[in-house]
C-alpha cells in the first residue's frame, strides 16, 4: 500500500518568446515571507536501534531511553567536579610555592647580614 501522493507532473507553458518554462518554479522577483523553523535536536536513538535490531525487548529500549541521557548528566557533572577540583589544587599549590620562595628568600637575607 502506498500512502505517498501521486507524483504530478510538471506544468510547462510558452513563454512570449517561444521558450517553454516550469509553472511550478516562481520568480525571481517573488519574495515570500520566509518562515524559518527551530526544533530541538532528536534524541540520539543508537541504543534503541541496537537493542530493537537484536531482537531484545522494549526493557533495552526503556533502558536505553532512561539511561542514556541519566549517563550523559552524571559525566558531566564528574567532569565539572574534577575541573574544580583542579583548579583548587592549582591554586593551593601557588599559594605553597610561593610561601616556601618567600621563607627561603628571607633566610639567605638573614645569612647575608
Amino acid at each position: 500500500m502506498d500512502h505517498l501522493p501521486a507524483p504530478r507532473p510538471p506544468s510547462v507553458v510558452q513563454l512570449p518568446d517561444g521558450t517553454p518554462a516550469y509553472t511550478d518554479h516562481l520568480p525571481a522577483t517573488y519574495t515570500a515571507p520566509q518562515v524559518v523553523h527551530v526544533h530541538q535536536a532528536p534524541p540520539d536513538r543508537t541504543v534503541q536501534r541496537l537493542a530493537l535490531g537484536s531482537g531484545m525487548g522494549a526493557g533495552a529500549v526503556a533502558a536505553g531511553v532512561y539511561f542514556g541521557p541519566l549517563l550523559v548528566g552524571v559525566l558531566t557533572a564528574i567532569a565539572a567536579n574534577l575541573a574544580l577540583l583542579a583548579l583548587v589544587a592549582a591554586v593551593c599549590a601557588w599559594g605553597v610555592v610561593t610561601v616556601v620562595q618567600s621563607v627561603s628568600d628571607t633566610k639567605a637575607a638573614r645569612k647575608r647580614r
